[in-house]
């Protein structure tokens, strides 16, 4: 083998060796910039993971917040509403309060119309209401009720007993329709001649007409009595007693409570009469008098 033949072969074989070794060195830094992205990689996920538990944590506990938030707003909303209903029912008595005391003090109609809204205005355009407002105002309208109602109450109750006073004093016809026949005190007697004194007051009514109580009371006599035939007489509890008389037959028991325009009787020609009439009698404490002044006054 010539020096030329290994001098040829020691350098191919320098030459893979050469190879070789570059091969090593390329590969190491390459395997580790592998395993340094790869850590890089893994680090940045476990960072994003942390980072989004986190936010769902925030997200989660916002959640929470605004439903608690939620159910306080819709509880105070409640309370309001149980407010307005009570501040409603408290108008509506006040407008059944009203309307009773237009009808005992007979206001003119339309003087005061409950049925109908009140009017309002105003050229200032609308804010928003602060919640605080709102009670406050609520507050104050139901003060304004509780002080209207017990005005209200007050007043109501004097006029029904004004009302009661009235109603307890003889002060309307004892017939539906008619006329008066014969007047109260001295007249000529219609049976035999000569004078008497008349008592009461006819008035003309077919048999079986009804006759009406002049006033509230209570029936204190239902019965006959000499003279008079079926008499029905009422006790109106302030000295007044007031006597129907010459009835077909009564229609009321001692102790009845009677309101004024009640039937009490049906119009007859019991007793000392001529015909069928209704006669009518008004005492007070024993005493007797004209039920004509009664009815002028009933009219007037």
């Amino acid at each position: 083998m010539t020096l030329h033949t290994i001098s040829v072969q020691a350098l191919s074989i320098l030459r893979a060796l050469g190879r070789d070794l570059h091969a090593r060195l390329v590969a190491r830094p390459v395997s580790a910039a592998i395993v340094l992205v790869g850590t890089g990689l893994l680090m940045g996920g476990a960072i994003n993971a942390a980072s989004v538990n986190r936010l769902q944590e925030q997200v989660s506990g916002q959640a929470q917040s605004l439903e608690a938030t939620r159910r306080e707003a819709q509880r105070e909303v409640n309370a309001l509403a149980t407010r307005l209903a009570e501040l409603q029912a408290q108008a509506n008595r006040l407008n059944a309060l009203g309307e009773r005391l237009t009808r005992i003090a007979k206001l003119g109609d339309g003087e005061f119309d409950f049925a109908q809204p009140v009017g309002m205005g105003g050229a200032e355009p609308s804010q928003d209401m602060p919640a605080r407002a709102l009670v406050e105002g609520m507050d104050a309208v139901e003060a304004g009720f509780a002080h209207s109602g017990r005005q209200l109450s007050v007043l109501e109750a004097l006029l029904f007993d004004q009302e009661l006073e009235r109603n307890a004093v003889p002060s309307r016809s004892p017939v539906e329709s008619g006329y008066v026949t014969s007047g109260f005190g001295g007249r000529a007697d219609p049976f035999g001649g000569g004078r008497q004194f008349h008592k009461g007051i006819d008035f003309h009514a077919r048999t079986g007409d009804p006759v009406l109580a002049v006033a509230d009371g209570v029936v204190s006599f239902s019965g006959v009595r000499s003279g008079y035939g079926n008499v029905v007489e009422v006790d109106h509890g302030n000295g007044f007693v007031t006597r129907y008389a010459h009835n077909s037959r009564n229609t009321v028991k001692v102790g009845d409570l009677v309101r004024v325009g009640q039937q009490v009787a049906r119009a007859g020609s019991t007793g000392r009469s001529t015909g069928a009439h209704v006669h009518l009698e008004v005492w007070e404490n024993g005493r007797l008098h004209n039920p004509r002044k009664f009815l002028e006054l009933a009219r007037k």
